[in-house]
């Protein structure tokens, strides 16, 4: 069943917020903030798919919210409508240059308002859409590179917020050079499209990223992950890999494929460097190809903030 969407009211007054809800509540879940501040706080923990977004409050006004909300990359994608009783086209300019992309002028017209978050909430439905596509491997149906690059950078913001751990997991196919040599390229991609079924098979968290790596490098995200379970996950995604009994005679260290792992786990703090943990983890994969292949290495470390990488607004 598809996941309905979700929409933040945030407005001072909660009779706005009430007549608003009462017009969208049958189709979308409804979340609410009366203050610049906690519309920030709602959004980075609800994610909405939409933002009604009041101009002005006391404090943090709408404005002041949408610049926050576009700064901070966990929320900068998300669509903001404004609601105000103000009529001037000024303002309207203010807040579309802001990143809002409506308007709507109380009082509200029950009709006006579902159609236009209807229509906003399917733009963005296709946008995210186009999006998926740009981050998928063709050939797995798994996540890749750069969606592997998207998730660390919003991840690590959202854990730091909380000192959450992450850890991650990257994995080389042994001797695949060796074995598209033997069997060819056909086998070779159903050899791939396997290893990434039982990659998915391994993890179980809805939070959880699965992604082709390179050709034949996968890894895996894992929020709010210890490092003694994702070591866990590691053995299991190199037991279920060997379970396949795909042949390898080209392998020196199994009859079937077989992978080696890397897995780095670290508590996140605001400003460290994304790629850190695929480094570490990149220097366990070594150690376990080292090591004879075939095998798992792992080992926690501590990030480091980046003095010369500006802190996100998520802190």
């Amino acid at each position: 069943m598809n996941k309905r969407p979700s929409i933040l009211i945030v407005d001072d007054e909660v009779s706005n917020i009430e007549i608003l809800s009462a017009v969208l509540e049958e189709d979308h879940d409804i979340y609410f903030a009366t203050s610049g501040d906690e519309a920030i706080t709602t959004a980075r923990a609800a994610l909405p798919d939409l933002i009604l977004l009041d101009v002005l409050m006391p404090g943090t006004d709408g404005y002041e919210v949408c610049a926050a909300l576009k700064a901070d990359p966990l929320l900068a994608d998300v669509p903001v409508i404004f609601t105000t009783a103000l009529g001037d086209q000024e303002a309207e300019v203010k807040g579309l240059t802001l990143g809002a992309i409506d308007y709507i002028t109380k009082p509200i017209s029950p009709i006006v308002v579902r159609a236009r978050v209807r229509n906003h909430l399917e733009m963005k439905r296709m946008r995210d859409d186009l999006a998926t596509l740009a981050v998928t491997d063709a050939l797995t149906g798994l996540g890749n590179r750069r969606r592997l690059e998207q998730a660390l950078n919003i991840e690590t913001a959202r854990l730091a917020l909380g000192g959450g751990t992450l850890s991650v997991i990257i994995l080389d196919i042994d001797f695949f050079k060796r074995f598209n040599d033997l069997y060819g390229h056909t086998a070779g991609d159903r050899c791939l499209t396997m290893v990434a079924a039982a990659l998915n098979r391994a993890v179980h968290h809805a939070s959880d990223l699965t992604i082709r790596y390179g050709g034949e490098e996968f890894a895996c995200v894992l929020p709010e992950t210890e490092h003694e379970h994702a070591m866990d996950i590691a053995h299991g995604i190199r037991e279920r890999v060997e379970a396949l009994s795909i042949p390898h005679s080209g392998s020196d260290v199994a009859a079937t494929v077989s992978v080696s792992i890397g897995v780095a786990t670290a508590v996140c703090v605001p400003g460290a460097t994304p790629e850190a943990w695929v480094k570490a983890a990149d220097a366990e994969l070594y150690k376990a190809k080292a090591a004879g292949r075939n095998s798992v290495s792992g080992r926690t470390f501590q990030a480091v903030v980046d003095e010369s990488r500006p802190l996100s607004s998520t802190g």
